[in-house]
């Protein structure tokens, strides 16, 4: 019965399935006494045969790989932190890792040791590094005295370095270092010499790779100064600008290994376009205000110059409580990217706007040609000549305007993250001259400013602030449209508040837009466990019609929450109002973004 079949095959099955099961994993642990928490938690990251033993799929082999490897790791993160003598044990049973032969290891090992000994912390002795360009800052800790750490000498010579950069000289490197570890005196000097190398001129921008946009645009976007000083920073804003354009999913710049004729570059860029086209969908929603719903639908290359076409469409007031009408919007904007300049682009833009408010209804039509300049990083500004046509009905009657409109906008970003800001300020103004054509129209000026500020408290809390400005001089409040005029209440300004529902009071019932307008808001918002997080705010409003004359004041305050997608956070704020005489009541907000 032994010698059937079916008991060799049970027998071969079980043999299988004893030597195929996965390794359990073996017992690990790592004894580094008396450094900091920091040096143990790098220590710990480094140390890759713990990981390899914590696997059940893991050979015996590989763990001893791993195990003889992490020596020279382990040294490499003492030497970072400035232990330069270390005693470093790695033990497989009790037997040093460094001492067993590849292939002598029997079976998968019980137990892996790690034992630290860093040693004493040593500082610096004698440092110098040389030649240095003007200017060059070397970071505080390479100095004598101070704690020696490879990581403070890396960060000296690549300082270094860029100084040379910076200068011109593309190619400069280390040539020599020396670094000697006193272990009786604890020290360790250091010393480099940079060959700074010639002063580099541009050369060409050499295009590789297949591209729908052409390669002359992508030279006049890029606007890489041909012929001039190296700059690593023009490398940067040519690399930036490309990006800008949103025709790109990436862009790589890369400087060329060899000099060419008279101390030139080429520099070869390499791009991977984007999908030309876009279509986007948004909604918000309000308990007073009813749905807002939006959609888009864009082309970013139209004409193989990353040019830009977009088209959108809103509908809002759907399901409103606020006793107005639909509002429905639809807009298109053409944009061309270095136009004159390479920071320099030109856009045309036109719209239809029908919008039925509770205290107006407008029939809107505009078209502009404009230009857009980037500054800098963070400062940008616009300007365009517009014709405008509105047709107005409010309590003061019926009438046709039609403007020439020359708005101007200024803005500032020095938010560190402008979907979910913790630190920065942000501001915006715009600056509207209004010279009227016919019909009921008025020339003026409209003003309009908005600051904002965050300053994060710690880890978890985020203090934000916003301040808004409006103003309209020369014309009277029937002279321009009202949509240009001031209201305030609703999600855009007061929550708690009604939308719209501080304007000017005519008497009898009747109101208007008002010509000065002030907002201001806070929040503080408290990150929770996971992606959550909870905030509270308050907001308050004012609206005078004249900007010298008295206006009144309401306010709103709430609390929300907000949960975190990657792309910007949830938001859903309940508020009621508490001041003013403009409403009562909760109202509730839903939306994505932060509130400002």
């Amino acid at each position: 019965m032994t010698d059937s079949p079916l008991i060799r095959f049970l027998a071969v099955l079980a043999f299988g399935v004893l030597f195929a099961a996965p390794v359990r994993a073996i017992e690990s642990s790592l004894s580094a006494p008396g450094v900091s928490a920091e040096l143990r938690r790098a220590l710990a990251a480094s140390a890759l045969s713990i990981q390899a033993a914590n696997r059940t799929d893991a050979s015996a082999q590989e763990i001893l790989a791993t195990a003889r490897a992490d020596y020279s790791r382990l040294i490499g993160v003492l030497y970072a932190h400035g232990y330069f003598g270390p005693v470093i044990h790695i033990r497989l049973d009790g037997h040093e890792a460094a001492d067993i032969a590849p292939l002598a290891l029997g079976g998968p090992p019980v137990r892996l040791q790690i034992d630290v000994d860093p040693g004493p912390p040593f500082t610096f002795g004698r440092v110098a590094i040389g030649p240095l360009a003007a200017g060059t800052e070397l970071p505080d800790g390479f100095a004598l005295g101070m704690p020696a750490a490879t990581g403070v000498i890396r960060k000296a010579a690549e300082a270094s370095i860029d100084g040379w950069r910076g200068a011109g000289h593309a190619k400069a490197a280390v040539e020599a270092q020396s670094l000697m570890a006193d272990h009786g005196r604890q020290v360790l000097d250091a010393d480099l010499r940079l060959a700074p190398g010639p002063v580099v001129r541009f050369g060409r921008l050499d295009i590789s790779g297949q591209s729908a946009v052409r390669p002359e645009r992508l030279r006049d976007i890029a606007g890489l100064p041909e012929g001039a000083r190296f700059d690593p920073e023009a490398i940067a804003i040519s690399a930036e600008r490309l990006r800008r354009t949103g025709a790109f999913a990436s862009v790589r710049l890369q400087e060329a290994e060899t000099l060419g004729p008279g101390n030139s570059m080429d520099i070869a860029l390499s791009v991977a376009d984007a999908k030309p086209r876009r279509l986007g969908l948004g909604g918000t929603l309000s308990s007073l205000e009813g749905m807002t719903l939006s959609g888009f639908w864009l082309h970013r290359n139209l004409l193989g110059g990353a040019e830009r076409l977009r088209f959108d469409a809103e509908i809002s007031g759907l399901g409103a409580d606020t006793g107005d009408g639909v509002d429905a919007r639809l807009s298109t904007r053409f944009d061309r990217p270095a136009t004159f300049d390479p920071d320099t682009g030109l856009f045309v833009h036109a719209a239809l706007e029908t919008l039925d408010e509770p205290d107006y209804r407008e029939d809107t039509g505009r078209f502009g040609v404009g230009l857009a300049h980037v500054f800098s990083d963070r400062l940008s500004g616009d300007i365009s000549f517009d014709l405008h046509y509105s047709d107005v009905t409010d309590d003061l009657g019926q009438r046709d305007m039609s403007h020439v409109m020359l708005p101007i906008g200024l803005s500032w970003d020095g938010r560190d993250d402008p979907l979910d800001p913790r630190e920065g300020v942000y501001f915006a103004g715009g600056l509207t001259p209004i010279v009227a054509l016919g019909g009921g129209a008025e020339s003026g000026l409209r003003m309009s400013a908005d600051a904002r500020a965050y300053r994060a408290m710690g880890e978890r809390v985020v203090l934000a602030g916003r301040l808004q400005l409006g103003a309209i001089a020369g014309a009277s409040t029937s002279g321009v449209p009202s949509s240009l005029l001031f209201f305030s209440g609703g999600g855009g300004s007061v929550r708690g508040q009604p939308y719209q529902s501080l304007a000017v009071d005519l008497g009898g019932g009747n109101r208007v837009g008002g010509r000065a307008f002030a907002g201001l808001s806070t929040e503080a918002r408290v990150a929770l466990t996971g992606p959550f997080g909870v905030v509270a705010f308050a907001d308050a409003g004012y609206v005078a019609g004249d900007l010298d004359g008295s206006g009144e004041w309401h306010s709103g305050a709430g609390v929300g929450v907000r949960y975190d997608t990657g792309f910007g956070p949830i938001r859903l704020d309940i508020a009621g109002p508490v001041g003013g005489t403009t409403g009562d009541g909760l109202q509730l907000y839903i939306g994505i973004g932060q509130a400002f």
